[in-house]
Formats: structure tokens, C-alpha cells, sequence
């Protein structure tokens, strides 16, 4: 029973790794978009959205790791 979990913890783990990079990436592909630009020229700040994908990607990816080298 306890190797059952630790499979399921591990494959969340990659799930959240893969999914955490992901959002990271379209975060990065928002900031390049024209709209966002001309936000971040004007407000001198990333716009929210590119900035919820950032945050998100990163925890994600953070407890994604931490569920894979559980042990």
C-alpha cells in the first residue's frame, strides 16, 4: 500500500513539474505580446496576467519538485 502512494505522489510530482514549467513558458510568451509591452512601458509593472502564470508556474513547479525527492 505505501509503494502505491509514493507512485502517485511521484507522478503528481512530474504532473506539477511539467504543468509549472508550462505556465512559465506562456507567461514569458505573454510578455512579449505588443499589449503587454506597451502595459509595462506605461506602468512600469508586468501586467497581472503574466504575473498570476509566473507565480502560479513556480509553485507549482516548486511543489512538484518537493513530491519527487520526497522520499
Amino acid at each position: 500500500m505505501a509503494n502505491n502512494s509514493n507512485t502517485a505522489a511521484k507522478a503528481l510530482g512530474l504532473a506539477l513539474v511539467v504543468i509549472g514549467i508550462g505556465l512559465i513558458v506562456w507567461g514569458h510568451q505573454i510578455s512579449g505580446s505588443l499589449a503587454s509591452q506597451l502595459s509595462s512601458k506605461l506602468t512600469g509593472a508586468m501586467p497581472n496576467e503574466v504575473m498570476y502564470r509566473y507565480i502560479g508556474g513556480a509553485v507549482s513547479a516548486v511543489v512538484g519538485v518537493f513530491l519527487l525527492l520526497k522520499k
